[in-house]
């Protein structure tokens, strides 16, 4: 009697399959994860998550990155604070700004003051042969009516910090009174000051005054007309807030650093 031949099974188990793809999409995702990551833009991480955690666990969370978010959302806050503040302090500079051109061209000052805003704040630039008499610093005659005017646009920049401050050419002096440019810069910033707080509005602690001598130049020293610009007086109002950066490097919000 023959024997019966077992049937022979061909068909292999593809159970295996479903725990492999389960890993190979995990090892995936962890991949994209770190890529992301090295990356660290804290808006696309925090979408990616939520769209993990939507795939993988039914929006359980898988991947969380709430203190990331959070850091993002108060240092945008924070950015857009600061930049609503410079932007008042900008347009509050402006008004003075536009009040002292008024002024300079009713006085036919054009080419003695010039006002401009700078990263430092709004800035007047005072031509010395307008102040003062060669090699000295006394303010009389037509300099006072200057202070005058400047003095009624420096009330109107409220509690803000007002610097003077002197520049010379590079042309040495050595006088009894005078021995170097640095004495006569300063000495000329320190008049004008002077000058300026005639006027009862302006509160001396406000001001500070600095002599640069030639050391600050803003044209060239070797003609006379470069060194006639660099002979100046310059007063400057500083804003209430820094206008040269932002409290949060716009760069580090974006990252979530």
């Amino acid at each position: 009697m023959k024997r019966k031949k077992k049937p022979h099974d061909e068909h292999i188990s593809e159970g295996w399959l479903i725990p492999y793809a389960d890993l190979l999409t995990l090892l995936l995702a962890l991949f994209i994860v770190l890529f992301a990551s090295s990356n660290v833009d804290a808006v696309k991480l925090k979408a990616m998550s939520q769209s993990f955690s939507s795939v993988f666990n039914g929006g359980s969370g898988m991947i969380t990155n709430s203190s990331l978010s959070t850091q993002e959302e108060e240092d945008s806050k924070k950015l857009d604070a600061r930049t609503k503040t410079q932007s008042y302090e900008i347009a509050e500079l402006e008004k003075i700004k536009d009040e002292a051109n008024k002024y300079i061209k009713n006085e036919q000052l054009e080419k003695d003051i010039k006002v401009e805003i700078t990263n430092e704040g709004l800035v007047f630039t005072i031509r010395d042969r307008a102040l003062f008499s060669p090699a000295q610093a006394e303010v009389r005659g037509r300099s006072l009516q200057i202070a005058e005017g400047m003095s009624a646009l420096l009330v109107k920049a409220g509690q803000r910090q007002i610097q003077v401050s002197g520049h010379t050419d590079n042309i040495p002096i050595n006088t009894a009174q005078y021995p170097s440019n640095w004495e006569l810069s300063a000495d000329r910033a320190i008049s004008f000051m002077r000058a300026l707080q005639r006027n009862p509005k302006l509160e001396p602690k406000r001001f500070t005054v600095s002599g640069y001598g030639e050391f600050q130049p803003i044209a060239s020293n070797q003609t006379e007309a470069g060194r006639s610009q660099n002979r100046r007086v310059e007063v400057l109002i500083r804003p209430l807030i820094d206008l040269k950066a932002n409290v949060l490097d716009e760069t580090k919000v974006k990252s979530g650093t």
